[in-house]
């Protein structure tokens, strides 16, 4: 029969503004008792579950060899999100200091419960807590700090905690939708964009599937050049007449109905090139994401796509079909440059160049 019970640990809570976070110590080996991994994922419903990325099993194996060794130490302390299950019973205040109370943490413990029901979910140490529970030791108690969150909150919390360490940009892209409380600047600014990726990469149309990233794995278009694409195309183009520019949310069913109305035909006229991958089509690499993107802006720009003349943007896409070279053959530049159709590369200057020429044969 499981064991059901409720572990009490000393904690000190720390008040910071309306907020309340938990200070305490654990034994590690404990730890998956109460705690789970938000493994990233989506459901049936194509719904975002979790925001972890998969162990790094060299990694926890070189902090296993660490912590058997003598004298090992870990002063980092891990970081959990409770739900409210979790309390907290305060003691006896300390006289003249209010920001800070001690007291006790209750996590109720159910060994019958699946990981996903557990009441703690590790936000940060994920490849330390898997390395003491497979180290051969009979504990290692940790430091830990604890809050109380939804699943949105803990998200935020995930960016941030790891805005410094080189966290895989595709999942922090993947995450940025569903997530709520301040972000860094950086991250601030893509949020719109990449909630519409999601969108593009989730529903139907010719980028269904096409986008890799964490949930979507089998997809061959790169997440940072559609987010690029995206991103010029909100803030200086076609989608940027969609956007709040005080609170930076945006009418998302006009910016995918929009982008919908101009990569259905890119995606059916360039038929071929679009079902390859990026290393034999210039189409789906980056270069020719972005580049075809600003051509977009520059055929319906200031235009509501209820309104835009699809079948004149239809009409100027045919007249690139005599001037793209996306999976053999040459470019043929204005300025008399000629280019193997493989050698324009995912930069500045080649999506600079591209663009030029492709806005300029859709004009003609």
């Amino acid at each position: 029969m499981a064991d059901r019970y409720a572990l009490r640990l000393p904690a000190l809570q720390v008040n910071q503004g309306d907020k309340q976070i938990y200070c305490f110590a654990v034994d590690g080996k404990e730890l998956h008792d109460f705690t789970a991994v938000s493994r990233i994922r989506r459901d049936d419903e194509k719904q975002l579950q979790g925001y972890q990325r998969p162990e790094a099993l060299s990694h926890i194996r070189a902090i296993r060899r660490y912590l058997e060794s003598d004298g090992a130490m870990l002063p980092n302390a891990l970081v959990f999100a409770f739900d409210d299950r979790v309390e907290f019973v305060a003691g006896r205040p300390t006289k003249g200091i209010d920001y800070a109370v001690p007291g006790e943490l209750v996590i109720p413990v159910d060994e019958s419960l699946a990981e996903h029901e557990k009441p703690a979910w590790l936000v940060d140490g994920q490849q330390r807590s898997a390395a003491i529970r497979d180290a051969n030791l009979a504990e290692f108690p940790v430091a830990a700090v604890g809050f109380i969150a939804s699943q949105e909150e803990q998200r935020s919390q995930f960016i941030l905690v790891n805005s410094t360490k080189p966290l895989p940009k595709g999942l922090v892209y993947e995450l940025l939708p569903e997530t709520t409380g301040q972000l860094p600047r950086s991250y601030a600014r893509r949020q719109l964009a990449a909630k519409i990726m999601v969108l593009l990469n989730m529903g139907d149309g010719p980028f269904s599937g096409r986008i890799s990233s964490p949930t979507s794995p089998g997809g061959n278009i790169k997440d940072n050049s559609v987010l690029k694409m995206l991103e010029h195309s909100i803030y200086e183009g076609a989608l940027y007449q969609y956007r709040n520019a005080e609170d930076g949310t945006g009418d998302e069913e006009a910016m995918l109905a929009h982008l919908l109305s101009f990569w259905t035909p890119v995606a059916s006229m360039f038929q071929d090139a679009w079902g390859k991958p990026p290393k034999e089509s210039r189409l789906t690499h980056g270069v020719g994401i972005q580049a075809m993107g600003f051509v977009m802006d520059r055929l319906t720009a200031d235009v509501h796509y209820s309104k835009v003349n699809w079948d004149k943007v239809r009409s100027a896409l045919r007249g690139l079909e005599g001037h793209v070279a996306w999976t053999s053959g040459k470019w043929m530049f204005s300025d008399g440059q000629e280019r193997n159709w493989n050698s324009l590369q995912n930069t500045a200057g080649d999506v600079r160049l591209l663009s030029s020429h492709l806005q300029a044969c859709a004009d003609k």
